[in-house]
């Protein structure tokens, strides 16, 4: 019977697709059995645990790519990091290591490799972040979301294969009128879904309030807000909630178009239900740019319109939001590239070749 051990963590954008790919490789082999290895910190248990996987916390020190002190405690976390994942790996003998990244993964990943564990990873982004790059050294396989993720990969670049994002099961059997209901929605306005991200995102939530006045005029707007931010009172077209867990794939698929962050998870959830999509990516200091990177491939595929930050200035991004209530081609012809775009089987792909690669069997 195959055991297969997971990581990633620190957000729902490196959690939730492991657990795509947890329910994939279940499939691919009737025996399987899987537990997480994710920090002992955060989100990552409360999630896992509540997707039926066992967890195991470790201590987990952050990835930066600049010099400052904090780096000095966090290379400790992440060498305590690596001796803990090693005596569960020693403890629990996976037949492989998935990881899904995020800066959790990288000392189970380096402790598999040490005990001779077969490591394979993922990369959602278009641009390698710093955890795959390091995880790229041990994996016999490194999945992409993107071919143009092989070239920035360099050297490793023959072992990448291009399988597109992990996405849940639950969103392949979304359905609309599930989630009006469960909205409890009456009037016919066409539903702006406001996400920005598991934790929300400040500057999005603050642009909502700023439109809110705008935005309700045309749709009802049901805002993802995160705990950290007190939303304006609900009325019958504002629908504001800390989060959406269980619900959202209904909810996403009962919505006519999504304004968010265009972090990974985000982008290839509204894909597989062809949704088409408003963007702000993160920009600035503290990230590496890869929400805008991501952004572009969807807007030059036609599923997408990115707002820049002039346009958030100036007033012109909540006119091209609201010109879209009054466009259901142009809505029609985004939600077909959306579609389209989403059009595949990562967890899947990714199962079936760790499967074959570890020498198991495929129902």
């Amino acid at each position: 019977m195959l055991k297969i051990a997971l990581t990633g963590g620190g957000t729902g954008g490196h959690i939730y697709p492991g657990i795509a790919v947890a329910e994939a490789l279940k499939t691919a082999d009737s025996g399987m059995t899987v537990f997480w290895i994710g920090s002992r910190n955060g989100m990552d248990r409360s999630i896992v645990e509540e997707a039926g996987i066992s967890f195991y916390g470790v201590p987990a020190g952050k990835l930066r790519r600049y010099v400052t002190l904090k780096n000095v405690p966090d290379m400790f976390r992440v060498l305590a990091g690596f001796f803990a994942s090693r005596r569960i790996l020693k403890k629990e003998r996976p037949s492989a290591l998935f990881s899904k990244g995020g800066f959790v993964s990288v000392a189970p990943c380096a402790a598999a490799r040490s005990l001779g564990i077969p490591v394979f990873t993922h990369e959602s982004d278009l641009s390698p972040g710093l955890a795959t790059r390091i995880n790229a050294r041990f994996a016999r396989v490194i999945f992409t979301a993107y071919g143009e993720t092989a070239r920035r990969l360099g050297k490793y670049a023959s072992r990448v294969k291009v399988s597109g994002n992990p996405v849940r099961g639950a969103f392949f059997k979304a359905d609309r009128e599930t989630g009006r209901a469960f909205l409890g929605l009456a009037n016919k306005k066409p539903v702006l879904l406001v996400l920005g991200g598991s934790q929300g995102a400040l500057e999005i939530n603050e642009l909502v309030a700023a439109w809110l006045p705008g935005l309700v005029s045309r749709f009802t707007v049901v805002h993802q807000t995160g705990n950290k931010w007190e939303a304006p009172a609900a009325t019958e077209s504002y629908r504001p909630c800390q989060y959406l867990n269980r619900e959202m794939p209904h909810v996403l698929a009962a919505s006519d178009l999504v304004l968010g962050r265009s972090g990974a998870g985000t982008l290839w959830e509204c894909a597989v239900l062809g949704r088409p999509m408003v963007l702000i990516p993160l920009r600035g200091r503290g990230t590496r740019g890869d929400q805008v990177e991501n952004a572009e491939v969807f807007r030059k595929a036609g599923a997408a319109i990115v707002l820049s930050p002039e346009e958030l200035r100036n007033g012109q991004g909540l006119s091209r939001v609201l010109a879209l209530a009054d466009d259901a081609g142009k809505l029609a012809a985004m939600a077909a590239c959306s579609e389209e775009t989403g059009r595949t089987s990562a967890a899947s792909c990714i199962a079936e070749t760790m499967v074959h690669s570890i020498g198991g069997s495929a129902s």
